[in-house]
């Protein structure tokens, strides 16, 4: 049964910071592409990252290129995303998504909320 749980989210100020994690079980983590997307508020899914298999590729949305950078532990069978210079904007409930292998997600976590607020 594979598992994603992702944590770290909370309120932070704009220009603060945060780092996701996402905890990956019953899955050979480091055989699979990982992604991040994210959900705003009435708004619909939003790819933000992805990053492959041996994390030495890594590829962002023109929005929050510059400002976050996902990385993976496969010894620990964790996702990272860490947030900096966060805006408004960035205000959503973030996602941890395995991919298939075909460019599909096939397994979701239940999301963490990263509110972005003064």
């Amino acid at each position: 049964q594979v598992q994603l749980v992702e944590s770290g989210g909370g309120l932070v100020q704009p220009g603060g910071s945060l780092r996701l994690s996402c905890a990956a079980s019953g899955v050979t983590f480091s055989s699979y592409w990982m992604w991040w997307v994210r959900q705003a508020p009435g708004k619909g899914l939003e790819w933000v990252s992805d990053i492959s298999p041996g994390g030495d590729i890594t590829d962002y949305v023109d929005s929050v290129k510059g400002r976050f950078t996902v990385s993976r532990d496969n010894a620990k069978n964790t996702l990272y995303l860490q947030m900096n210079s966060l805006k408004s904007e960035d205000t959503a409930v973030y996602y941890c998504v395995k991919d298939d292998g075909h460019w599909s997600g096939d397994y979701w976590g239940e999301g963490t909320l990263v509110t972005v607020s003064s």
